[in-house]
């Protein structure tokens, strides 16, 4: 669906697969969601804006969810389409 991006080419989409640092690991799981306004996600106040977004996040592991910035994340390599 090739998107054409502004300035965020960086910023993670719903979909991606990514990586994040949790307490001292990496996690992988898939961006979910991103979020652009103040609001509760994953059981805390998420204080997100269009300008500064973050992004809702399952684990693949755990299944749990959580929210960071895009900074925080990394995109996976792309899967191969069987």
């Amino acid at each position: 669906m090739g998107k054409t991006h502004g300035k965020g080419d960086d910023e993670p989409e719903v979909g991606d697969e990514v990586t994040w640092s949790s307490h001292g690991s990496t996690a992988e799981g898939k961006v979910e969601k991103k979020i652009t306004d103040r609001r509760e996600e994953a059981g805390r106040t998420v204080a997100a804006s269009p300008e500064e977004p973050q992004y809702a996040v399952r684990s693949d592991k755990s299944g749990g969810k959580a929210v960071h910035k895009g900074s925080a994340l990394r995109r996976r390599g792309r899967r191969k389409s069987s």
